[in-house]
């Protein structure tokens, strides 16, 4: 019975969350395909600062650190998250 009671409460929370959340507007195509660009600068720099921490040639580490760095920069370029 204390199981039933609960799950009906929390169904009634997260209803009441739905209706209280403002509406956002849908994203348009450009805030998608700026996002979707921040997102695999993102996940090219994690790569990269993985594989700089496995890496032993210096030439090797050399070019993984150039690309971060550019990567960080093509970040900062990008305008702020909500902003677009």
């Amino acid at each position: 019975m204390a199981r039933g009671w609960e799950s009906k409460s929390i169904e009634a929370q997260q209803e009441e969350a739905s209706r209280s959340a403002p509406a956002r507007p849908a994203p348009s195509a450009a805030e998608l395909a700026l996002e979707q660009r921040r997102r695999a600068l993102e996940l090219t720099r994690a790569r990269a600062l993985a594989d700089l921490g496995r890496a032993s040639a210096a030439a090797h580490r050399q070019m993984l650190e150039q690309a971060i760095a550019s990567l960080e920069e093509q970040l900062k370029e990008l305008p702020p998250r909500g902003t677009a």
